[in-house]
């Protein structure tokens, strides 16, 4: 097995692991603009044969690089990101409450989008 790639495809807004050719999880996000923007985690997935290997924890810690490189917050309204980010508050803050109740209202706008 070749070492996991992690690559972000804004198009599709999955930031995804990329074993042997093969995407073995993803984080599906949204980027929001308004109040200020954000990347949005909604789902983190990683498919059984891949689970207990670190994956969603690589996917969340480089969720929070991609977003200090790009100077903008995370906006979690996903459950793993949520518990990641209590978990290492080293490494990630939760967002404003502004940004989370925008980002919801976001999500009930775009009912079929996740």
């Amino acid at each position: 097995m070749s070492d996991p790639e992690i690559r972000d495809d804004r198009a599709a807004g999955r930031l995804e692991v990329v074993s042997d050719g093969e995407v073995v999880g993803h984080i599906e996000y949204f980027v929001l603009e308004s109040p200020e923007r954000a990347l949005v985690p909604v789902h983190t997935i990683v498919e059984p044969a891949h689970e207990g290997k670190g994956i969603a924890g690589s996917l969340a810690r480089e969720l929070f690089a991609l977003a200090r490189r790009e100077h903008i917050a995370v906006a979690s309204l996903c459950p793993y990101v949520t518990r990641w980010i209590e978990r290492h508050p080293d490494e990630a803050s939760s967002a404003r409450q502004d940004l989370l109740a925008a980002a919801k209202d976001w999500l009930r706008a775009h009912p079929g989008r996740f």
